[in-house]
């Protein structure tokens, strides 16, 4: 995969199945309607903020491989958006976040115990939902998921030295908490569309998941922000220590050091602290590095679909390769 390939747009990547979609966030309102209002309330917020339905979209692509969409695969790619979203609003609550996509947290507008309290509901309402299908494999695939992403979460919790963070450990973390709701979108998908091209359908979730996320953690080092136009470093800002700067950290002079251990040991590091531990990364190859990775991952993910079927679907999948590590936001 070259890096000059053109970027698709998610909605020609979806157009295939941009019907379908509709009704999976029809699906996702169903799902999670009630009667209590304070629920409501922050359901219906829940709705505005919510992501692009990539997963959801991996899916009913993988669904349709074979030539046909089939019955209740739309319930199933809700429930994959709506774990998703738990971990979400999890995660938000867990890292004090007040910002998601531009938009201020669940805990931020309301309280981190109505946070938790809102991810246990969308948890427990989609395995209400699955269960409904009589499916053991769905559950099972979901419970897996859902168990590997919990774990990461308190393995990144436990780690008691964030800059001790080895490659080894960020991998373990973004296989746990990005490439197994991926891996499980795509082997839900193969289930309801492609029984017999399960095995390769969750490897190419799994490496897209992983490209994925690597991918992302490099956007917080070169993705401008609308306001300043410099990088957000989002990550830096919340002490977190992702592939660029584990790449770079061994590299870098004492001065340059000793300005990352100044920052880790700041509450709340200032955007020019933040702007100068980009520029030594940058300057020492982790930007380089990184996205070296995510096209490795990125190629693995290929691989994983030659020799399935030729169409739209297929096509799209491919596409989809492209989009997660060459996005811009």
């Amino acid at each position: 995969m070259s890096a000059r390939t053109a970027v698709p747009h998610l909605a020609d990547i979806q157009g295939p199945i941009q019907g379908r979609l509709d009704a999976v966030v029809d699906e996702i309102r169903r799902i999670v309607v009630s009667d209590f209002a304070p629920v409501e309330t922050v359901n219906e917020y829940l709705m505005k903020i919510r992501g692009k339905l990539f997963r959801p979209g991996l899916m009913l692509l993988c669904d349709e491989l074979n030539g046909a969409p089939t019955p209740h695969a739309e319930t199933l790619a809700a429930i994959i958006e709506l774990v998703h979203l738990a971990t979400l609003v999890h995660d938000d609550a867990v890292d004090h976040s007040v910002l998601r996509r531009g938009m201020p947290t669940v805990n931020a507008l309301w309280s981190h115990q109505v946070a938790i309290i809102m991810g246990d509901y969308l948890y427990s309402r989609s395995i209400s939902e699955i269960t409904r299908l009589g499916n053991i494999e769905y559950i099972q695939v979901i419970a897996e998921a859902a168990t590997a992403m919990t774990v990461g979460e308190m393995r990144q919790l436990s780690s008691h030295d964030a800059l001790d963070f080895s490659e080894a450990d960020y991998n373990r973390l973004i296989e746990a908490k990005t490439a197994s709701l991926m891996a499980a979108a795509c082997e839900l998908g193969a289930l309801t569309g492609a029984p017999e091209h399960r095995d390769r359908l969750r490897t190419f979730g799994h490496e897209l998941g992983m490209a994925f996320q690597v991918a992302d953690d490099l956007l917080d080092y070169t993705a401008d922000s609308a306001v300043t136009g410099k990088p957000t470093g989002l990550d830096l800002r919340e002490h977190k220590v992702t592939l660029p700067l584990i790449h770079a950290l061994p590299l870098f002079s004492a001065q340059e050091r000793a300005r990352v251990d100044a920052l880790f040991a700041d509450p709340e590091p200032s955007d020019e602290s933040i702007a100068e531990v980009v520029r030594a990364v940058r300057d020492r190859g982790g930007l380089d590095f990184a996205h070296g990775r995510a096209l490795e991952y990125a190629q693995r993910a290929e691989r994983a679909l030659e020799g399935l079927p030729e169409g739209p679907a297929l096509e799209a999948l491919r596409a989809g390769i492209v989009y997660a590590i060459e996005r811009r936001r």
